[in-house]
């Protein structure tokens, strides 16, 4: 198996686990994210960029970060 690439991280969430607000905590899952899974919905969800470009702020290939997006939705 290959070596995992560095992976650039803008910010760190501080928090693992997401629930909606609108919920009581005691009926919901959560959903856990890896850093490279919160980068990859920062940079395509908010801050509203191409997996093109993301990818590239990232320092990873195009189909590598389709796949994280994948897993994190």
């Amino acid at each position: 198996m290959r070596p995992k690439k560095t992976r650039w991280i803008r910010c760190d969430p501080g928090e693992r686990c997401f629930r909606p607000q609108c919920k009581t905590l005691n009926k919901l899952e959560g959903v856990y994210l890896s850093l490279d899974e919160f980068e990859a919905v920062r940079l395509a969800d908010l801050e509203g960029l191409m997996q093109e470009e993301a990818a590239k702020r990232m320092r990873i290939s195009r189909p590598t970060f389709s796949r994280i997006i994948s897993s994190a939705h």
